[in-house]
């Protein structure tokens, strides 16, 4: 007894041919999609982290020799400082790279 055509040439029934390659194709763009999210998420997570790094490294800068040094040291590490301020012998710094934003202080102590 057949199983409605399967058995005879190995062809699929009537109407079923060829329905494994949009699947397939589905599948796959859905892998990579899910996979650009991924590397897209971990990027921003770096940027946040590098951010916080070269934060608090212009804020030392900054509260040691000034506005310019801090701006220089997040220039070699390719962030921009959006602000700058200082209160007597306290700054806050900060910066940023891609869209991600940190900031941090640092007091300057004799």
């Amino acid at each position: 007894m057949g199983l409605g055509g399967w058995t005879e040439g190995r062809r699929c029934p009537s109407g079923e041919s060829g329905q494994v390659a949009p699947l397939l194709a589905g599948v796959v763009a859905m892998v990579v999609v899910v996979g650009l999210l991924l590397a897209g998420l971990g990027n921003q997570i770096g940027d946040r982290a590098r951010a916080g790094g070269i934060a608090d490294a212009a804020a030392l800068a900054g509260a040691r020799d000034g506005e310019q040094a801090a701006r220089e040291i997040a220039e070699e590490n390719r962030a921009t400082v959006v602000e700058f301020r200082s209160r007597g012998a306290e700054v806050e710094v900060t910066v940023e790279i891609g869209r991600s934003r940190a900031s941090a202080r640092a007091r300057r102590e004799w």
